[in-house]
């Protein structure tokens, strides 16, 4: 478990650092506040193909070899949940730099001088839901899987970790945004992958989660919550609340998009000269 902790903790940040060098050097023309919002997204991007790679074969192999959702175990997975927590640690504090010199860049130049107690206050008050997301991962998700669940429920946890799916895809969009590709075909069809993945792994994965228990016990999808403790039922809605609030974002989002690329179109048809 040390081992794999010390690997967390060299390959995330050093992803982040390397990113921010590159880009430094290569796009001279950007701000410290775009470097580090790209490399933050970059460093979510590129990292989380190892994740996938690891935590990808949970939910699927042991959806093909349905022996019991409570007792098929993983050896990989109290590993990867070591693995991964120097990730959510180190995301809180890109997403703080993030935050800091985007804030400088805007004309707050004065409140954020240099770091303080004041500039925490305010990253915290503008994203105290992804952090509390991140801090739940840290302090109760983890150890319930390490110490609590006795080496039960590993399908339940690899399902969890496909929640992660969509991340790199809502990452991608907003590199492409700062790229200037935001009115492309690339970023079209990313946004499309984005609202598939995110209702699929963050919202549909909990019923197909209640079904899959209740398939396996011989029990109504609609009853599987009465017979399920009710710290199970209540961590779930825990988890799935804000999911469904940040893809009411995403929908919210994707409609403004289009509003403006067909007003654009419309417009663009207006102005374009009569051949006839």
């Amino acid at each position: 478990m040390f081992h794999a902790l010390v690997c967390g903790a060299v390959v995330f940040p050093g992803l982040f650092y390397a990113f921010r060098k590159t880009l430094k050097h290569s796009f001279r023309q950007w701000s410290d506040a775009d470097v580090v919002s790209v490399s933050e997204r970059s460093f979510i991007v590129f990292s989380y193909p190892i994740n996938l790679h690891m935590n990808l074969p949970y939910p699927i192999v042991l959806c093909l070899h349905i022996i019991n959702v409570d007792w098929v175990s993983h050896w990989l997975v109290n590993g990867f949940v070591v693995f991964g927590a120097p990730y959510m640690v180190h995301d809180i504090y890109a997403m703080y730099l993030s935050h800091y010199h985007v804030q400088r860049v805007r004309g707050q130049s004065r409140s954020y001088s240099s770091h303080s107690l004041q500039t925490v206050k305010a990253f915290v008050c503008k994203e105290w839901m992804l952090i509390l997301h991140h801090l739940a991962l840290l302090l109760v998700f983890m150890p319930i899987t390490l110490f609590f669940r006795r080496g039960l429920g590993d399908f339940f946890i690899g399902c969890l970790f496909i929640t992660e799916f969509s991340t790199p895809f809502i990452s991608m969009g907003k590199i492409l945004i700062q790229l200037g590709l935001d009115d492309t075909r690339l970023h079209r069809l990313n946004g499309i992958v984005v609202l598939l993945s995110f209702f699929t792994c963050r919202i549909a994965i909990f019923p197909f989660m209640y079904w899959m228990y209740g398939w396996q016990f011989g029990i109504p999808a609609h009853k599987v919550a009465f017979h399920l403790p009710l710290q199970c039922n209540v961590g779930n809605m825990a988890i799935l609340a804000p999911q469904v609030y940040w893809f009411i974002l995403l929908l919210r989002k994707a409609k403004r998009l289009y509003q403006r690329q067909k007003r654009g179109k419309e417009d663009g048809s207006k102005d374009r000269p009569r051949t006839d």
